[in-house]
């Protein structure tokens, strides 16, 4: 502050990335841009581009580390850009972009080894690099290639198709197992229960759970609405008895950053929700598991309803919630999209 207070420092982002030690530059960004002192940036943009200046100093060869800023700055964040302009970034998205830009690096010192520049890279090559490298390497490798092909940067080339990997849904009993734990034992923390709930019953992403506000939850008469698309989905009464309680005792509220925090997981920093890293990793404590629990509880919502009512209601792209119903040979997978009434009062297994 007092650097900036004498001009020492300019007040923009793009000093902030040299600014040490990181973590209190920036707390002290967030505040600036909760008070509009700086523009709002979102912060996995703001971790990555500190996070590139240092990666770049590390890069020995003046043609490398010109490719790969190039490869950075008309590429990757762009991208990441254009995605925060639709909903807030997570870490797993900010870490996806550094593992390009690594691996890019990676790439390009194996191409020197070989008395290879990617201009001169041949169809070989590519061939013996996915030879000797795992799937995660060549997943991460193939965002340089395809940008490198676009910009003519290098001849046409043939990419195998990335890998993919799918984890087998947590069997349904289970999960109604797990959601009745979640919504009995008073002993487990309030936080993680009421996460773990949204995670089983309403099949989502912890990422996405961490962008919900209290805004969100909708008190209509009687009857409690949890707005994760259109139109909002209904809670069941436990369900909803827990979210309520949660709402009042929020942790995080009693910062100097953050005590009108609309967001229904606060952060410890302004403006900021907690981290969605964090909170996986205290639902997983409690033998939560987020991914095969979410994709269990989406493919019994279309297994009960038309895909396209479960994809507006829950949020999911039409196109995702159809291939769910279709590999879980649902009656409903050729049910037509259109305006359909609210997805009905989700079963908590109480019934």
């Amino acid at each position: 502050m007092r650097r900036l207070g004498h001009d020492e420092i300019a007040l923009t982002h793009e000093a902030f990335h040299t600014l040490h030690p990181w973590r209190a530059a920036a707390h002290l960004r967030e505040l600036l841009m909760a008070c509009g002192a700086l523009p709002r940036l979102d912060k996995q943009i703001c971790s990555l581009e500190r996070w590139l200046i240092g990666h770049l100093d590390t890069v020995t060869d003046p043609a490398h580390t010109q490719l790969l800023h190039r490869f950075a700055s008309w590429e990757v964040l762009p991208r990441l850009r254009t995605r925060a302009e639709n909903k807030s970034l997570t870490s797993a998205n900010r870490r996806f972009a550094g593992e390009q830009i690594k691996l890019a690096t990676q790439f390009l010192t194996w191409l020197t080894q070989q008395q290879r520049t990617l201009e001169s890279c041949r169809q070989a090559d590519i061939d013996t690099w996915h030879a000797e490298h795992g799937e995660h390497e060549r997943n991460r490798v193939r965002s340089l290639l395809l940008w490198a092909m676009t910009s003519k940067l290098t001849r046409s080339l043939r990419l195998p198709g990335p890998s993919v990997k799918r984890n087998a849904p947590l069997p349904q009993h289970e999960r109604m197992a797990l959601l009745g734990q979640l919504l009995t034992d008073r002993d487990l923390p309030l936080r993680s229960r009421v996460a773990g709930v949204i995670v089983l019953l309403y099949a989502q992403r912890v990422s996405r759970i961490v962008r919900l506000t209290v805004d969100d939850v909708i008190r209509d008469g009687d009857q409690v609405l949890l707005r994760l698309g259109e139109p909002p989905s209904p809670v069941p009464a436990p369900v909803a008895e827990l979210l309520i309680e949660w709402i009042s005792k929020r942790d995080n509220m009693n910062t100097a950053t953050n005590p009108n925090s609309r967001r229904l997981f606060p952060g410890g920093r302004a403006g900021q929700p907690m981290h969605s890293e964090w909170l996986a990793a205290l639902v997983n404590e409690l033998g939560i598991p987020t991914t095969t629990g979410r994709t269990s509880a989406i493919r019994q919502h279309v297994l009960d309803m038309p895909a396209p009512v479960v994809a507006d209601a829950l949020g999911y792209h039409q196109n995702t919630a159809t291939r769910i119903a279709t590999q879980a040979d649902a009656t409903w997978s050729r049910y037509a999209p259109g305006d359909h009434s609210r997805l009905q009062t989700p079963s908590t297994g109480d019934s």
